[in-house]
């Protein structure tokens, strides 16, 4: 529900919740890898391959080559996203408000403490089942 409801927040902006979501990290932490974003956000690698390659259609964003290494690509906000964010920001802040509107900031932290720790324990799951996943199939070959 909250994914949707940021899509319709964001709709008049011209954006997707995807798009926002990528400018806003972006923003936060420039000169990320494509590969650090995609696992900060969550989504495979290609799906946000496509973002980013809309983003940078819409001079938005740009990839600058990684001088450590080739392969990778860097992202940085070109200045046309300056004022789209400018506009997402306040968006963001009310829709939160309205989301978390008769929790007191003491069970909000909490909340957020537990959901954190949450999603921390469902990825190093992940990571335990891919690296055994990886072992068999050493063995196996």
């Amino acid at each position: 529900m909250m994914k949707t409801s940021a899509d319709h927040a964001v709709r008049p902006c011209g954006m997707t919740r995807a798009q926002w979501a990528v400018l806003s990290k972006v923003e936060r932490f420039e000169g990320l890898k494509q590969t650090e974003l995609a696992d900060m956000l969550d989504i495979q690698p290609i799906t946000l391959t496509r973002l980013i390659d809309r983003l940078c259609d819409a001079k938005l964003l740009e990839r600058r080559p990684d001088p450590d290494d080739r392969r990778a690509k860097r992202l940085y906000l070109l200045p046309a996203a300056k004022p789209i964010l400018d506009r997402l920001w306040p968006i963001g802040n009310d829709l939160m408000a309205s989301v978390c509107a008769g929790i007191d900031d003491a069970d909000l932290a909490r909340t957020i403490g537990h959901l954190t720790l949450m999603r921390d324990n469902l990825r190093q799951l992940i990571e335990q089942r891919t690296s055994a996943s990886a072992e068999d199939d050493k063995l196996h070959a």
